[in-house]
This record gives structure tokens, C-alpha cells and sequence, in this order.
């Protein structure tokens, strides 16, 4: 498989704590990489270092090549690095349909002239991306909410709206932080429908930051757990679920 992410002794710190201490991974097409761990244990740190919200004091994360540390977010981005949040962060006063134009502001040729008069070339802009966000519109189910307003909308469809957002980015890799947080067992099952369809049909690696081992079991290629900011174990979910020092600090006992 070919390699698309590769972070090398990645540390990072806040004062005196040590959030990352070290760590090192890869990230390979056709897989979905899960990131376990108790709380604290760095993993949304490690999310944030890679799509550019926090700065690593040491090493380096490789993109295709290309070192994105200290790239701005939007750079990060216009690679082809999308993201979902642990904590929603959706447009609330907007409609499904216009938080997932707003995705796609990152493909947008035309300037702030065009955009007042929006006839012409603007329109036939906005119209194709229109007819790109229809589609994914169909493939989250999302018909019957698109023209509702994102603020109104039930805690799952919201969290479904936010990886509808990042899909519509058009991604070369996807960072889920924690995407069934929160959610109920028929929720969850929906959620991990919608990510196989994404990683089957899209053809997108995926980085899933999850607590639900259920589903990491069910989904996941490779596993790696951070305990304390450091890389306590990496392979096989079934591997991984059987290691000593996972079922001493995170599962408490073994998955059969």
C-alpha cells in the first residue's frame, strides 16, 4: 500500500504537559487507521497538529512529501486534508444546504465582483457545485433536511451534517474526531454505514479518533492507542485488543 501520512517523534507540549511525546505513525491508502485511548491520552491533540490548529515544537508531518508543519489550516486544507470536530462546528444559522456550500469556498475561482453581480461564469460556478453537493446530499440521506436550518436540527443529524461538510471538501485524507460521540446505538450504526460508504466509494483514507470499540472492531483496518501522549500499540484491531498494556489502561478486559 502506498504511504500517505507519515509523522515522525511528533512532540508537543503546553507549559509544563506533555500532550505528544514522540510519536510516530503512518497512514496508508485503502485503510482506516482507528486512534483509541483513554481521555487525555493526546489523540485530538495528534488530529489538531496534522490539520494545522496546533503547532508541534518537534518533528514532522508528512503529507504526499510535503512537511505540513507550521502550514496555516486553509493551506492544510487546499492539500486535501478535511476534518470533522469532536465538539460540532457547524454554521447554526445556516441551512444544511449552505453549511455544505460553504465547503466548497475552497474550490471558488471567481472573486467579490462576480459574486455581487452572480450572473455568468459565477452562476454556472455555483450551479456545478451544486450538483456535486446534491450527491452527497443523497448518499447521507440528508433530502429531508437540506433547506432546515443547522441550529434546529437533533444532536446525530447535526453530527451527520459536519462529516457531510468535510466530505464536500473533496478530501485526499479524512480526520473523524470522535464522529458517534454522543450518539445512540441506531445513530452509531448509521454513522458507520455512512463511513464505509465514504472510505468504499470515495476511495479516502480515514483517521478515526474513536471510543466506541465496538465500532472500531467492526470498521477499523489498523488501530493505534496513545496512553499519556505516547504510542503504546499499533496493528490488527483483534491484535491490538489482546496487548497487555491496551487492556491494562483503556479496555479493562479483553474483546472477544
Amino acid at each position: 500500500m502506498q504511504q500517505v501520512l507519515k509523522i515522525e517523534d511528533l512532540i508537543l507540549y503546553f507549559g509544563n504537559a506533555v500532550a505528544l511525546n514522540e510519536v510516530s505513525m503512518e497512514v496508508y491508502e485503502d485503510e482506516i487507521l482507528a486512534i483509541i485511548g483513554p481521555n487525555g491520552a493526546g489523540k485530538t491533540c495528534l488530529l489538531n497538529c496534522i490539520s494545522g490548529f496546533y503547532t508541534p515544537q518537534k518533528g514532522r508531518i508528512l503529507y504526499k512529501g510535503q512537511d505540513l508543519v507550521k502550514l496555516r489550516p486553509h493551506k492544510i486544507a487546499k492539500l486535501g486534508v478535511a476534518r470533522t470536530f469532536q465538539n460540532i462546528e457547524l454554521y447554526t444559522g445556516l441551512t444544511v444546504l449552505g453549511n455544505l456550500m460553504a465547503a466548497r469556498h475552497i474550490f471558488m475561482r471567481r472573486g467579490t465582483i462576480a459574486s455581487f453581480l452572480y450572473f455568468g461564469p459565477k452562476r454556472r460556478e455555483e450551479v456545478a457545485h451544486r450538483k456535486d453537493i446534491e450527491q452527497i446530499i443523497d448518499l447521507f440521506e440528508m433530502e429531508e433536511i437540506r433547506k432546515k436550518v443547522v441550529g434546529s436540527l437533533p444532536y446525530g443529524q447535526r453530527k451527520r451534517v459536519d462529516l457531510a461538510r468535510a466530505v464536500c471538501m473533496e478530501p485526499k485524507i479524512l480526520l473523524l474526531d470522535e464522529p458517534m460521540a454522543g450518539m445512540n446505538v441506531e445513530e452509531k450504526e448509521d454513522m458507520a454505514r455512512f463511513i464505509l460508504d465514504i472510505f468504499e466509494l470515495k476511495k479516502i483514507p480515514i483517521v478515526l479518533v474513536e471510543h466506541d470499540m465496538g465500532v472500531v472492531m467492526d470498521i477499523a483496518s489498523r488501530v493505534i492507542m496513545l496512553d499519556f501522549g505516547r504510542k503504546v500499540a499499533e496493528g490488527l484491531p483483534l491484535e491490538v485488543s489482546k496487548n497487555p498494556d491496551v487492556i491494562r489502561a483503556y479496555l479493562g478486559k479483553k474483546i472477544e
